[in-house]
């Protein structure tokens, strides 16, 4: 236990505390140090995490087909119509004869021994399904059909009651697709009984019937000219129709009906401006990070968190050329890409209006191979293995692991330093009460040779 100062007087704790706390002035400056690097690393993370972001944009905005954007239309609610990416200005009739529809069938009614097996179902490429239920009900024929799991379902549906009142029922099976290709049979016998034409089809049985028949939907382009054209699909949905062109008919209409692509000015200027945006802003960033706020005389200047990184401005010095530098000798600020003298990055979207109207193709090209150089770049600087943004992170983290041991080293040296400054004042401390004492006893002998005055 450290009693303090009983024979000095000092405070030597204090004295203590005051010495080591100059001695670890170095590690203070250290641990300054990594606390910036901190800072650092954070925010070139940060950084290095929107460069990958907008690598993955350019990638999308570099293809042949980025500005593709087209507004569809139809004449009548009996066609919907969609455009991709890659749709081009179309327009056509189109004469709806048949619509698409699941082959569907329900049995005769029948009492619980009714629907013993066996069962077979045929599909209308010839494949059968041989079915065994478990027992003779309408239930466990629906479970043995749903079980097999042959492209249809099965469901349970009253079907009346007998002469003495029993109930009855029904199994009502539908094909889980639409199109020719959903047809089926449900005939009783086995497959082999199915071959030899032995078995029955319940569809034919008295109280049967075939609800629907799987049929294709059926369109007519070019109707009433030399080229007209049938086409069917197994779905309401026809794809290709034109190119990216899709429809999907919801009612038969023996009117044609008129469907209609058109390209939408609004919203390929949308997605440009949505795209340089996303850089300007990383721009941004990387100017307010960079900047240094010099601080009246007598006060501290401030840094940005980027001030002097050669990484990040060489970073900023290569997007900006990616985006302004001509692209086959055309200069981007003629679809409205642009930089000012102060370098920030703007869009003009009259312009770029303007020059989509004159000729699309050269803007997509333009757009395009700005992009292209803009993915380019933020590869290079953000790729997660050697990334020049990514190696800088890496760089400053070894820095910081470095100066951590560092401190590891100092710690255990102020502890040394201490134990020896207390060792000091309490040795210090032994040796004056010990004079003290001495003190003492001498001032006693010497009273006892001073004679006393009366």
């Amino acid at each position: 236990m450290q009693i303090d100062g009983i024979a000095s007087g000092l405070k030597t704790k204090d004295l203590i505390d005051a010495l080591v706390n100059v001695a670890a002035i170095p590690k203070t400056l250290v641990a300054n140090r990594i606390t910036d690097r901190n800072s650092v690393i954070s925010n070139l993370q940060s950084l290095n995490t929107a460069l990958q972001s907008l690598t993955d944009k350019a990638k999308a905005a570099a293809s042949s087909t980025s500005l593709a954007r087209y507004t569809a239309s139809s004449s009548s609610e009996a066609v919907t119509v969609v455009a991709g990416e890659t749709a081009r200005a179309f327009s056509t009739d189109v004469v709806v004869d048949t619509l698409a529809r699941a082959h569907a069938v329900v049995t005769a009614a029948g009492d619980a021994s009714a629907f013993a097996g066996p069962f077979s179902l045929v599909a209308a490429d010839g494949t059968v399904t041989e079915l065994a239920p478990a027992g003779g009900s309408a239930a466990d024929l629906a479970a043995a059909i749903n079980a097999a799991k042959a492209g249809v379902t099965a469901t349970v549906v009253p079907g009346g009651r007998d002469a003495q009142g029993a109930a009855l029922s029904r199994i009502q099976i539908t094909s889980t697709r639409t199109g020719a290709e959903g047809a089926f049979s449900l005939h009783r016998g086995t497959a082999a009984e199915v071959a030899a034409s032995a078995s029955i089809d319940v569809s034919t049985e008295p109280g049967a019937a075939v609800l629907a028949r799987g049929t294709d939907a059926v369109i007519r382009l070019f109707a009433g000219t030399a080229a007209e054209q049938v086409v069917t699909s197994a779905s309401n949905t026809f794809t290709g129709i034109g190119d990216g062109i899709d429809i999907t008919v919801k009612a038969v209409s023996a009117d044609p009906v008129t469907v209609t692509v058109t390209p939408d000015a609004k919203a390929q200027s949308d997605a440009a401006s949505a795209f340089v945006k996303e850089i300007a802003t990383l721009l941004t960033r990387i100017d307010n990070g960079s900047k240094a706020t010099v601080a009246a005389p007598g006060k501290t200047t401030t840094l940005g968190v980027f001030t002097g990184d050669s990484t990040v401005r060489s970073l900023r010095a290569a997007l900006a050329s990616a985006v302004q530098s001509p692209v086959d000798g055309v200069s981007p600020s003629t679809i409205g890409i642009s930089v000012d003298k102060a370098g920030a990055l703007s869009f003009d979207a009259d312009r770029f209006a303007a020059a989509m109207a004159e000729d699309p193709e050269a803007v997509q090209a333009v757009f395009a191979a700005v992009s292209a150089r803009v993915q380019d770049t933020t590869a290079q600087y953000s790729d997660k293995y050697d990334g020049l943004v990514t190696q800088r992170i890496t760089g400053q983290q070894s820095e910081v692991k470095t100066l951590e041991k560092q401190v590891e080293r100092m710690d255990l040296r102020l502890d040394m330093r201490r134990a020896t400054l207390e060792r000091t004042y309490a040795a210090m401390e032994v040796r004056l009460s010990g004079l003290q004492s001495r003190s003492d006893w001498l001032t006693s002998q010497l009273s006892a040779l001073t004679p006393s005055s009366k």
